[in-house]
């Protein structure tokens, strides 16, 4: 015993003593098509961003609530773009023209997002070893559901997601009691993210095939099962590896009914557990 608490002493310090990577600064130009000072983000179509990300229309928080002041739809801006481990944010974001929008704001958000309670529909993915995967076959567990696609820049978005879920991941394996549950992670680029993307990308983040899936599938049918969530994505037609999208996280209890829906990115890993332990069991 007394090897065992040694052993998680050394593993605290270790944790302790690691240092986050140093955070990197881009800079870059583009035009405001939205403003949401509520969530003090802005939506930017930006050009390429050097040894970043190629040019993209993007959602963007801001450090400071007042870099939004004064600032309109239209506005020519050059912003400073913080990338830290876990988050990104605009440092900077300075007006320097104005011109009118030839690009409407893209919707983050839709209007139906399946209620507590509410029966998923079924659908036919396809998991990470390209194999069929209906939804339904998770039937008799409960499940925890999030969206992703693998080429998403952003650490706080897509990144942020997995991240969460690996820890989920490791918290299951130390609770007998929610053995049944079962992660899932839909990708909303279904077109780029095929089986043989997924494969890899799943090893990469050291998913138990056993616990966590990946899943695509025909994009039509991915598009379906993802809008029963509120899940939006909005494509580029001249440039495939863009995407504008938002992201929801739910808790699918064993009668496949939703327990919960999370918007955003502000749900911690202990919250989703806890949110798993309350949902019931599948009966035995």
């Amino acid at each position: 015993m007394r090897g065992f608490w040694w052993a998680v002493l050394a593993l605290v310090i270790v944790s302790g003593c690691r240092q986050p990577p140093p955070a990197r600064q881009y800079e870059l130009t583009g035009q405001i098509l939205a403003i949401k000072p509520d969530r003090n983000e802005v939506i930017l179509k930006h050009n390429d961003i050097p040894g970043f990300m190629p040019a993209m229309t993007m959602t963007y928080k801001v450090k400071e609530p007042e870099l939004l002041n004064g600032r309109k739809e239209g506005d020519m801006v050059k912003a400073t773009l913080v990338v830290e481990e876990v988050k990104a944010y605009l440092s900077s974001l300075n007006v320097t023209g104005h011109q009118p929008l030839d690009t409407a704001a893209p919707v983050t958000d839709t209007a139906h997002i399946l209620t507590p309670g509410e029966p998923v529909a079924d659908a036919l993915l396809v998991d990470q070893g390209g194999k069929p995967m209906p939804f339904s076959s998770l039937r008799g567990h409960r499940v925890a559901l999030t969206f992703v696609y693998t080429r998403c820049p952003l650490p706080d978005y897509c990144v942020l997601m997995e991240k969460n879920f690996a820890a989920v991941q490791q918290a299951l394996a130390a609770k007998p009691e929610l053995s049944d549950v079962r992660l899932l992670t839909v990708t909303m680029d279904p077109e780029f993210d095929t089986p043989a993307v997924l494969k890899p990308h799943a090893i990469d983040l050291g998913a138990n095939p056993a616990v966590w899936t990946f899943a695509t599938g025909d994009p039509k049918e991915v598009q379906r099962f993802g809008e029963q969530f509120g899940i939006h994505v909005e494509r580029d037609p001249t440039n495939k590896w863009q995407l504008i999208h938002n992201l929801r996280t739910a808790v699918i209890g064993a009668d496949g009914k939703v327990v919960k829906t999370e918007s955003g990115n502000f749900w911690t890993p202990p919250e989703l557990v806890a949110d798993l332990e309350k949902t019931p069991a599948p009966a035995r």
